[in-house]
């Protein structure tokens, strides 16, 4: 029997074969799928359902480092596929800056460029301050900017406290704006933070970041 695939996904979709480090497949299946008109949002949500199970097996210990790695280089290369669709598809202005970054001692990136891109396509403009951006210079940011979001971005356990020594000086300098964090993070996390919101989709921090901008222009 193949156990490869969980009983979260069927055999053969598009989740399945980039759980499964199907790299030809899923580039043609994505191809194919937009070539015919499909959603791209919709794409881009089931390869990250895919990378899901790729960190569960992980955890589990089924794949290790490089399977990981491999993970990712897919993905990269399915944004930048679907890309062009994105922004052919969607329009229209949400009014909202977000500064963006990942955090002090953390260098990956592939979420939050994810969510940049599709942010963008959006509508919302987007101040990306790359990996690795100290607390300081976020507070900087913010006074030269002055951004309606903040996101705060981290796939490490050891990001947490570069992420709450970001938020405390943020609070510090005046900033009122919401504070959202992304990663592998849940509530527990965002409490200790003291960030305003959490998400660990891509996806769903656009849309959260739209409901805050039509709050706050409310």
């Amino acid at each position: 029997m193949d156990t490869r695939i969980t009983s979260e996904v069927m055999p053969g979709t598009l989740a399945a074969d980039v759980a499964d480090l199907k790299e030809a497949e899923v580039l043609r299946a994505v191809r194919e799928r937009l070539a015919r008109g499909d959603d791209p949002v919709g794409v881009i949500e089931e390869c990250q359902a895919g990378m899901r199970l790729v960190g569960e097996r992980y955890s589990q210990r089924r794949y290790y480092l490089a399977g990981l790695i491999m993970a990712g280089d897919i993905l990269r290369q399915v944004m930048e596929i679907v890309q062009p669709s994105l922004e052919e598809r969607f329009s229209g202005d949400a009014g909202a800056r977000v500064l963006l970054g990942t955090v002090e001692g953390d260098i990956h990136d592939l979420g939050k460029n994810i969510f940049a891109m599709l942010a963008r396509c959006h509508g919302l403009t987007v101040h990306d301050l790359g990996v690795d951006v100290p607390p300081a210079r976020f507070a900087d940011e913010f006074d030269r900017l002055k951004p309606d979001i903040v996101g705060l971005s981290g796939l490490l356990t050891a990001s947490y406290d570069p992420m709450r020594e970001t938020v405390t000086l943020l609070r510090r300098r005046g900033a009122a704006v919401p504070v959202i964090i992304g990663g592998q993070i849940d509530e527990q996390v965002c409490r200790y933070v003291g960030a305003d919101h959490f998400v660990t989709d891509a996806m769903e921090g656009v849309h959260l970041c739209r409901r805050l901008a039509g709050r706050r222009e409310g």
